[in-house]
């Protein structure tokens, strides 16, 4: 499991496949959350805004297992 930390109290889904070198640009977000299941703590979420915490897994098949920390 990957570790991604943060500064502050959240970021987004999308924000957070941009820090964790998913996607290239913020700009990608929209369109890889709609090729893609996105598993946050376990549910389904493909919102871009959602916000992540520290300690939310998140699991994309096919790229890995993530974890917020601080």
């Amino acid at each position: 499991m990957t570790e991604v930390k943060i500064s502050t109290e959240y970021i987004t889904l999308g924000q957070f496949l941009k820090l964790a070198d998913i996607i290239q640009s913020g700009g990608m977000a929209k369109w890889f959350l709609s090729e893609h299941e996105i598993f946050i703590n376990g549910e389904l979420d493909v919102r871009r805004g959602r916000k992540l915490r520290i300690g939310d897994k998140i699991e994309i098949p096919g790229f890995g297992s993530y974890m917020i920390t601080g």
